[in-house]
This record gives C-alpha cells, structure tokens and sequence, in this order.
C-alpha cells in the first residue's frame, strides 16, 4: 500500500522528528511516577511515532523495522513486567502492587523500592500500550489487504 503522502519534504521532516518523538515518549514514561504523565502517555506517544513512520513512508516500512512478531514480544514483555512486579509483592507478604515490599530483595530503603517499583510499572504499561496502538492501527490499516487474500 503506497502512502497518499509520499512526498520528499514530508519524509525528510519525519525522519527528522520520529527520534525526537520517541525520545519525548521515554521521557514521559521514566518521569512518569514522579511527574505529570507516565506509561499510558508515553506508551501512547511511542506508538504515534511508529504510525507517523507509517503514514510517512508506507505500512511495508514500519513491518521491517517493527513487525508482528516484535509486537507481540513487546506486548508480552511489558505485561509480565507489570503483573511480575505484583506478584512478587505478593510474594513477599505485601498486597498486590505494595512495592514497598520489594526493599526484601532490593539492597534499598522501603521508599527507594516503592519508588523502584512504580518505575518498572511504568515501563511495563508503557511497553504494553505501544504495542497494543501499534496492533491496533496495523489491523485496521491492513484490513482491506487481509480481506483480498481470503485470510
């Protein structure tokens, strides 16, 4: 599928700006526990950036830098990290998500480990809501392709 957009100027500012966007959307996802922001909003603006990578170029684009596979690695990764970090609070004799708990196996404080913990959370929904929008956008774009080969 070729892009409606496929211009020069186009393509050249995207490829300027998506390093940039994705580096905003790290940003969001590390200060996100202490700040405004946080895993949804920066697993949201990572995956504006690999559709902008779409819309840009073309959908057979974004598939080799990043395709169904590495999707759904990425959506698994995240997840586990999100229900790993609340199982072993509750491993560890605390309530789910009570990351102060994890100061058992951390060499930290308790608050350094609850700071910790709300950290990899994060990064676990963040990881999560990428490659969920990703999905997302692919089957929809995708749909009439899939409809033509009778999947």
């Amino acid at each position: 599928m070729i892009s409606p957009f496929q211009d020069v100027i186009i393509q050249t500012v995207c490829r300027i700006l998506i390093p940039f966007i994705q580096l905003y959307g790290l940003y969001v996802i590390a200060h996100g526990h202490s700040s405004p922001g946080g895993g949804f909003q920066g697993g949201v603006i990572l995956g504006a950036s690999f559709i902008l990578l779409c819309l840009a170029f073309d959908i057979d684009e974004m598939k080799k830098r990043l395709n169904q596979k590495a999707i759904l690695i990425y959506f698994s990764a995240g997840l586990l990290v999100y229900s790993g970090i609340g199982a072993i609070c509750l491993a560890l004799g605390g309530n789910y998500l009570n990351y102060s708990q994890l100061h058992k196996i951390l060499p930290v404080d308790p608050i350094l480990a609850r700071y910790m913990g709300m950290f990899g959370i994060e990064v676990g929904v963040g990881t999560t809501v990428m490659a969920v929008m990703i999905s997302i956008f692919l089957d929809l774009s995708s749909y009439p392709d899939t409809k033509e080969k009778g999947k």
